[in-house]
C-alpha cells in the first residue's frame, strides 16, 4: 500500500503518490502521470515498481490549475477535461516539477541515492525533456513510454548523457509514422539512448485497464523498462 506525501518547492507544495519496497535500501523512480492525473493506472505502476525492488513516486503534474485531479480514459468527459488540462499545462514549469520530484527522492530516507524517471504520454515527453534539460546528475536513468509531442522538442535529445529508454506505438493515433522516423533518425547518433518500436500498437497500449491496452506487447515493454532501470540504478 502506497502513501501521500507532499513535496515542497520555492513555487509552492504539491501532492504525490509514494509506494516502497520491502528492502531498506533502494533505488527511486519518479513516475510521470498522463493527462488523467495520479490514478489508479499510475498509482498501481507505483506499486509494480515497489514490488519489483523501487521506491517510486507520482507527483500531481496538474497542481497548479487543479489539484488532486483523478480519471480514467473511460468516458467522453474525461477525455475532454484531459486534453483541456493538457492543453492549458506549461511544459516548462512540468519539467521544474519533475526535477523537484527527483531531487525529493533522492534525500528520502531508504534511498541508495540513485533516481530515475519514467513517464506515460504527456508523463512521457516530461521524462524526454527532463532527462534532457537538467543537470548532470540529476537522472541516472530515464523511461518515456510513447511521449506525446516529442518531435517538436527531438533536438533537445542529441546531448542527452544518461541512460534513456524510449517505447514508441508503432500505430500511435497521436504520433504519425513519419514523426517516430523522425526521433529514431534525429537521435540515432546518441549511444545513451535506446528506442523499441511496437508494430500496430496503439498510444498508451501499456496503461492498464485503458480502452487501448495491450498486454503482449505491455508485458514486453514492461520487462524491457525493470531490466533496463535495475542495470542503471540498481548498481
Amino acid at each position: 500500500m502506497g502513501e501521500r506525501i507532499t513535496i515542497t518547492t520555492p513555487d509552492g507544495a504539491f501532492g504525490a503518490y509514494l509506494a516502497r519496497p520491502a528492502a531498506a535500501n533502494a533505488p527511486a523512480v519518479a513516475v510521470m502521470q498522463e493527462i488523467f492525473g495520479i490514478n489508479q493506472d499510475m498509482r498501481e505502476t507505483c506499486d509494480w515498481l515497489a514490488a519489483n525492488g523501487f521506491i517510486a513516486a507520482c507527483p500531481d503534474l496538474f497542481w497548479r490549475m487543479e489539484p488532486g485531479v483523478e480519471m480514467s480514459d473511460g468516458t467522453e468527459a474525461e477525455w475532454k477535461k484531459g486534453f483541456a488540462l493538457y492543453t492549458a499545462f506549461n511544459i516548462d514549469t512540468g519539467v521544474v516539477d519533475s526535477e523537484a520530484t527527483m531531487q525529493h527522492l533522492r534525500g528520502l530516507p531508504g534511498c541508495n541515492g540513485k533516481v530515475g524517471i519514467m513517464g506515460f504520454c504527456l508523463g512521457g515527453l516530461l521524462t524526454f525533456l527532463t532527462t534532457a534539460r537538467a543537470a548532470p546528475g540529476t537522472s541516472d536513468a530515464a523511461v518515456a513510454y510513447y511521449g506525446g509531442a516529442t518531435e517538436r522538442y527531438v533536438t533537445e535529445g542529441r546531448d542527452i548523457a544518461s541512460p534513456l529508454l524510449m517505447h514508441l506505438a508503432g500505430s500511435d493515433e497521436y504520433m504519425t509514422a513519419e514523426a517516430q522516423q523522425l526521433i529514431r533518425d534525429t537521435l540515432a547518433g546518441n549511444p545513451n539512448i535506446e528506442i523499441h518500436t511496437y508494430p500496430g500498437r496503439s498510444h498508451a497500449f501499456a496503461r492498464r485497464g485503458g480502452q487501448h491496452f495491450e498486454p503482449e506487447a505491455a508485458t514486453l515493454a514492461n520487462n524491457r523498462t525493470i531490466a533496463f532501470l535495475k542495470e542503471h540504478l540498481s548498481t
